[in-house]
């Protein structure tokens, strides 16, 4: 928190009164863009002030990065609207870092820029060490997992037909007979995995997706899944993009390993989706208490609510929905212009960082 604190007490003795004396035209929207710059802090993880290559010097990839929050933050439809934007706004050109129209890069400079930081996991980088920063020494009760359609504008990748498995004989074996173990499923595999192993195994192409909603309709998509750790406050603690058709489940116990990297907390929220015995006991085993909506299955007789104090907690998870429709509706998550999953996943955690660094910054006001 003193952290936190730090930023508010810099910003409004420094960082705002050289803004207002160079910049006569500065709104509440320039002013929130500061303080996002200045909590997420892009360049210190960027080591280099340009790429070193062969041919012409390329544009400076701190300001570029820079942009792509300025971006996010102000929901922008694509590159090109807001290289308009920055043309004809020169406060928000100048907080981003360039001085004059002319410096700003072409629309094809700025897709290579982005390119080269989904390759680099650039903005992953900036994230974790903005959680390291301000949250590892925090105490959180509760963290709220799920997952959220992600729309693309790509073809989906045709998966292979499943080979026939091979006939054999109802009942019980013959004395003789020996039948080979089932392979384990992924989940059982997750359990002695570490997170990067069980992450990297995650399908991450475009496919279909299926979800129920909260009525219990059928939702069908083309694209992805954006699966989020939200704690208290709505800040973003872990990411992770996979296939529209990978179930939630499946991505539980590596996103909760991956937070309790992280921060230290208490709790685990999650529907019943995540009602699998495996990611209770992996969820055990990290020391937190995992409070999962019950499933009722196809025997409603069976089906056991949650004690009343987990019910009660368990209503903290709202936090989780409330982030994904803010992050469609406010920064940027129902435009995705960009096709494949390293880009995809860019584009998003660009908004997901502009929303931590809001959120952080409400907890010191």
């Amino acid at each position: 928190m003193d952290k936190i604190s730090g930023i508010w007490s810099r910003v409004q003795r420094s960082l705002f009164p050289y803004l207002e004396e160079c910049l006569p035209e500065l709104s509440d929207r320039h002013r929130k863009l500061a303080l996002v710059l200045e909590t997420v802090r892009v360049e210190d993880n960027i080591s280099y002030d340009c790429v070193q290559r062969l041919g012409r010097k390329p544009k400076n990839r701190i300001i570029l990065a820079r942009a792509f929050v300025a971006k996010a933050l102000y929901n922008a439809t694509d590159s090109k609207s807001f290289i308009e934007r920055l043309k004809t706004d020169r406060t928000l050109r100048q907080i981003c870092g360039w001085q004059r129209c002319s410096d700003i890069p072409s629309e094809s400079t700025f897709s290579r820029a982005f390119a080269e930081f989904a390759d680099s996991a650039l903005v992953d980088d900036v994230h974790k060490s903005c959680v390291e920063k301000y949250l590892s020494d925090e105490l959180i009760w509760h963290i709220s997992r799920d997952s959220t359609q992600i729309d693309a504008r790509e073809k989906p990748l045709k998966k292979p037909e499943k080979q026939p498995e091979p006939k054999r004989r109802r009942g019980r074996p013959k004395a003789d007979e020996i039948r080979p173990k089932p392979e384990p499923t992924r989940i059982e595999r997750q359990l002695i995995q570490t997170y990067s192993e069980a992450i990297a195994q995650l399908p991450v192409a475009c496919d279909f997706g299926t979800k129920k909603d909260s009525k219990g309709s059928k939702r069908h998509w083309v694209g992805y899944k954006l699966h989020l750790d939200i704690s208290d406050g709505g800040i973003p603690i872990s990411a992770l993009t996979t296939s529209a058709s990978v179930h939630d489940s499946q991505v539980a116990i590596p996103l909760s390993r991956m937070t309790a990297d992280r921060v230290v907390s208490l709790y685990e929220l999650m529907d019943s989706a995540y009602d699998v015995k495996a990611i209770h006991q992996a969820i055990r085993e990290l020391g937190h208490v995992p409070i999962i909506s019950p499933h009722a299955g196809y025997r409603k007789s069976n089906f056991v609510p949650l004690e009343p104090d987990r019910a009660v907690r368990y209503n903290n998870r709202t936090t989780a929905e409330r982030f994904n429709s803010r992050l469609k509706d406010e920064f940027g998550g129902r435009m995705v212009r960009v096709r494949g999953k390293p880009k995809v996943h860019t584009h998003l955690m660009f908004g997901v960082l502009a929303i931590f660094a809001l959120s952080i910054l409400n907890l010191a006001v």
